[in-house]
């Protein structure tokens, strides 16, 4: 069974604010600078997002598309990181963050990073990103986790850079949800069938989702389970009653 280092205390204690503590209504985007310094100084863990650019960069950015929130639009991953550097996020002054600009400004706060799937089926067809942020977040001196939808990429950052902390992001992977993942595939994720094989500490699952069977099992481990994502204090006092250590929320 793989070593898998421990989530760290801190990611336990704070609540962590998804994508940085943001106000699009005060021109405070989504993982942005602004977001970022904003959770870090009232005291909260940071959750963000990475993408790579066409030059393999990690960028700090949710979606696939530039659409939402930029007035660009196609894939990010089309994109160099220069490019990107210079597109607004829409409603601010702002433009994308790269991982090594955000690492320079959360200080020691708490940091979870979600590397998003570059596989588009939460396949095998990763790495790139996977090893750009290791050599990055294997240099920052603040706690940090990383976590992913998609087992391979977690697989990708044991290898790449062992010591540091994993997770797999987890949900019923309905048909709904995600139309692109064949059905068997689905059903296994839904399993956390690799939670072991990854050498995983923690998952963050599905608020409305947490008394699924192998939540409860890796619970019942003293494995720990973040979620996601709270919106309301009593969405947080009913994740907690149903037995999560910690809560992302907006």
């Amino acid at each position: 069974m793989p070593d898998r280092p421990a989530l760290p205390a801190a990611l336990r204690r704070h609540p962590v604010a998804h994508r940085g503590l943001h106000d699009p209504a005060r021109g405070v985007i989504e993982n942005s600078r602004a977001a970022i310094a904003r959770a870090a100084a009232a005291g909260y863990g940071i959750e963000i997002d990475i993408q790579l650019s066409a030059d393999g960069e990690a960028m700090v950015f949710h979606d696939d598309d530039l659409e939402r929130l930029t007035p660009e639009a196609g894939p990010l991953r089309l994109r160099s990181a220069a490019e990107l550097s210079r597109i607004p996020l829409r409603g601010s002054a702002e433009t994308i963050p790269t991982l090594a600009e955000i690492l320079g400004l959360v200080g020691n706060a708490p940091l979870l990073v979600e590397i998003k799937d570059q596989d588009g089926a939460l396949g095998p067809r990763v790495g790139a990103l996977e090893s750009r942020a290791a050599r990055l977040l294997a240099a920052h001196d603040g706690p940090v986790a990383v976590m992913s939808f998609n087992p391979h990429a977690i697989a990708a950052c044991r290898d790449a850079a062992p010591a540091i902390p994993r997770g797999l992001v987890t949900c019923p992977f309905t048909a709904e949800e995600w139309p692109g993942v064949a059905a068997d595939r689905r059903a296994h994720l839904a399993r956390i069938a690799d939670f072991d094989t990854v050498g995983a500490a923690f998952i963050s699952h599905f608020h409305r989702a947490l008394d699924m069977a192998p939540v409860r099992a890796l619970r019942a481990r003293g494995t720990p389970v973040l979620c996601w994502t709270v919106r309301s204090p009593a969405e947080e006092a009913a994740a907690r009653a149903r037995g999560a250590t910690n809560v992302t929320f907006e």
